[in-house]
């Protein structure tokens, strides 16, 4: 992906080959929407004149007027290194606009690229750097994905253990191969759970670059024979899958979280920011947790933070600061998974760190280890929300997270979790499995 003008596109469709472009677009709940053309009708979508029918889409149905633009952002162009290589198929990241030439405002796109340029008003520009995990599990005789696997791999282990190897050097490469930058790839903690991790870039881009990598993994496990899936927790025995984010802020090319000068070296920003994550990781869980198998992930004993608190080195806490110091100090939240709407993760998350600057809110006194029920009512410690429910309450009461999504898009979000919560009360497990292995 670069810095393209429409006329470098449309040369290098006709240079390449290309006979199909996919204008892509995300729903309310992150997945992934698309139409497909035909080369000879690019211009016309490059002119912003593809229509869609926006009445099916969740949170972006019309209810006077259905019909939404395709808007290509021109620098998302990038060929599908696994479909063939005459005729190829392109695709472009869409944003979406109302008939009248308005952005539509419960765009989650939209919505981060609002949240951005709110933060480049004051000086900032965001960095993040996601660690994506999902796990590669076998299918059935008739084709319908499982949760088995025959591999013991653990931790950073090689073949001939690590089964998915293969797979996950195909993911790699064609992730590289569409201009996506690749930190490193490794096996995980759980058997056949994985992980990949981008270079550091943009808000924006990345949520970007993790709509492009969940649809890259699904289709190059497919040709291995095996079924990617991104439920935060699909085997209760083992670890579950999250998406950590390591944030940097950035402010007339210097990140304002060093202070070389402070014992830790972190600046007073870095501490705010902190200070502003944890204040509100509850109203914003339905955002960074938000189907019902995301708590199951979020308990103690399997590496998931549940305390909100923040530490160097304990693996409950929801928020750790890495190592790294200079120009490389991050901040990384723990509590996002796998099944999250990027572009809404990135927004809120911004929108809490940035909210902690505004208003100076100092975190609690940081945790190196697991606290005890007792310790955490006399040092007034409070957890995530334990289940769905909850955090649909904490959503439905917050006035702050309602300025950062806007009204009318909070309210079709909450209405639909409470959809989600009811039918899993009702079915339990079997639904759960059916919903979530599948779709997610």
């Amino acid at each position: 992906m670069g810095n393209y003008t429409r006329e470098e596109i449309l040369q290098m469709a006709e240079e390449e080959d290309v006979e199909f472009i996919r204008l892509q677009f995300t729903d309310m709940f992150g997945t992934l929407k698309n139409i497909a053309i035909t080369a000879r009708e690019l211009p016309r979508a490059l002119d912003n004149r593809c229509i869609v029918d926006g009445s099916f889409i969740a949170g972006i149905a019309g209810e006077s007027e259905p019909d939404m633009y395709l808007r290509p952002d021109l620098d998302t162009f990038a060929i599908l290194p696994w479909r063939p290589q005459q005729g190829k198929v392109a695709r472009l990241l869409c944003d979406i606009y109302c008939p009248d030439g308005t952005p539509h405002e419960r765009s989650p796109r939209y919505i981060l690229k609002k949240t951005a340029r709110e933060a480049k008003k004051e000086g900032y520009t965001c960095l993040v750097d996601p660690e994506c995990e999902f796990f590669l599990f076998h299918t059935d005789d008739n084709g319908v994905p499982t949760t088995v696997t025959h591999e013991k791999a653990g931790y950073l282990d090689v073949s001939p253990v690590d089964l998915g190897e293969n797979a996950r050097r195909d993911i790699v490469l064609n992730l590289e191969d569409m201009g996506i930058e690749v930190e490193s790839s490794h096996h995980e903690t759980a058997p056949a759970q994985h992980e990949v991790d981008f270079k550091y870039g943009e808000v924006r881009t990345i949520a970007d670059r993790i709509m492009s990598f969940k649809m890259t993994v699904r289709t190059i496990a497919k040709r291995h024979g095996l079924h990617a899936t991104f439920m935060p927790k699909p085997r209760a025995e083992v670890n579950g899958s999250g998406m950590h984010i390591h944030f940097s802020l950035f402010k007339d090319g210097r990140n304002v979280f060093v202070n070389p000068g402070n014992p830790q070296e972190l600046s007073e920003e870095a501490y705010y920011f902190v200070g502003g994550l944890l204040a509100h990781s509850k109203e914003m869980a339905l955002i960074t947790n938000p189907i019902v198998n995301s708590y199951k992930r979020l308990v103690p004993g399997y590496e998931a933070p549940t305390e909100l608190t923040w530490t160097k080195n304990n693996q409950n806490s929801l928020v750790r600061i890495p190592g790294s110091r200079g120009m490389e100090t991050r901040i990384e939240l723990r509590s996002p998974d796998a099944a999250a709407n990027p572009y809404l993760v990135f927004a809120v998350c911004l929108a809490a760190g940035l909210d902690g600057i505004h208003k100076k809110i100092y975190p609690t006194k940081s945790s190196s280890r697991e606290l005890s029920e007792t310790d955490q009512k006399a040092m007034k410690i409070e957890n995530l929300p334990g289940n769905l429910n909850e955090a649909i309450d904490y959503f439905e009461q917050s006035d702050w997270i309602k300025e950062v999504l806007g009204t009318e898009f909070c309210k079709e979000y909450a209405a639909a979790k409470k959809k989600e919560w009811m039918r899993y009360t009702r079915e339990i497990s079997a639904w759960e499995i059916e919903e979530y292995l599948y779709r997610i």
